[in-house]
C-alpha cells in the first residue's frame, strides 16, 4: 500500500513538473502571483476469495464484507501469480493546479501527457496510469468592485468568473498567464499479506 502511494504520488509529481517545466524560471519572478492546488484520493482494499482461471472470474470480499465478482480481461498477464487471500489495493488520485504567472509574451495552448506501467510477467499484479491536462489562458480583465475577472482562452473566446479569494485579484495583472494543469491517476497492487 504504501509503495502504490509512494509510486503514484511521486509519477503525479514527475507529470507535473514536466508539464510546467517551462515557467519554472518564471515562479521566482512570480512569486507573489496567486495559486492554488488541491488533490483528492479515494483508497481502496479487497481480498481475493476465489480464482476461476478458465473463467478468469475472480472473487474479491471488500472492506465492507461483501464478496463481489469480477471477469478479469487478458491484458492481465499476470492473473495466474494470484492466489485466495491476496489483497488487492487500488488508489485513484487526482489533483488541481492552478498558477498565474507574469506574461512572458507566450502563446495560449492547451496539451496532455498520458503514461502507463505495469508489473514485469511473472510478478504479482500491478500497473499505474497516469493523464495530465495543462491549459493556458490570459488574464483579460480584473474587476475589483465587482470580484470578476475575465479570461482568453486558446481559441481566443474570453469568460467572466467569480474570485473565490478577492486578495488574489489584486495579486494579478491583466496579461497574466493561468496555467491549469488536471491530473488524473489510477493504481493498483496485489500483494500476499505479511506472514502467508
Amino acid at each position: 500500500m504504501k509503495r502504490l502511494t509512494r509510486y503514484v504520488l511521486a509519477s503525479l509529481s514527475v507529470t507535473t513538473t514536466l508539464l510546467s517545466a517551462n515557467l519554472l524560471a518564471q515562479e521566482a519572478a512570480s512569486a507573489d502571483k496567486p495559486s492554488f492546488s488541491a488533490t483528492q484520493s479515494v483508497t481502496l482494499s479487497a481480498t481475493v476469495e476465489a480464482i476461476d482461471m478458465a473463467t478468469r472470474q475472480v472473487t474479491l470480499k471488500g472492506e465492507d464484507g461483501e464478496s463481489h465478482t469480477i471477469t478479469v480481461g487478458e491484458e492481465a498477464r499476470n492473473l495466474g501469480q494470484v492466489q485466495p487471500g491476496d489483497v488487492v489495493t487500488a488508489e485513484y488520485v487526482r489533483e488541481l493546479d492552478i498558477e498565474v504567472f507574469a506574461d512572458d509574451g507566450s502563446e495560449l495552448g492547451a496539451g496532455e501527457l498520458a503514461a502507463a506501467g505495469r508489473a514485469e510477467e511473472g510478478e504479482k499484479p500491478g500497473g499505474v496510469a497516469i493523464e495530465s491536462q495543462v491549459l493556458t489562458a490570459r488574464v483579460a480583465a480584473i474587476n475589483l468592485d465587482n470580484n470578476t475577472f475575465q479570461l482568453q482562452w486558446p481559441d481566443d473566446s474570453v469568460e467572466e468568473y467569480t474570485a473565490q479569494n478577492p486578495e488574489n485579484l489584486r495579486k494579478a495583472a491583466v496579461g497574466d498567464i493561468v496555467v491549469i494543469t488536471y491530473t488524473e491517476a489510477v493504481g493498483l497492487i496485489v500483494e500476499t499479506p505479511a506472514g502467508e
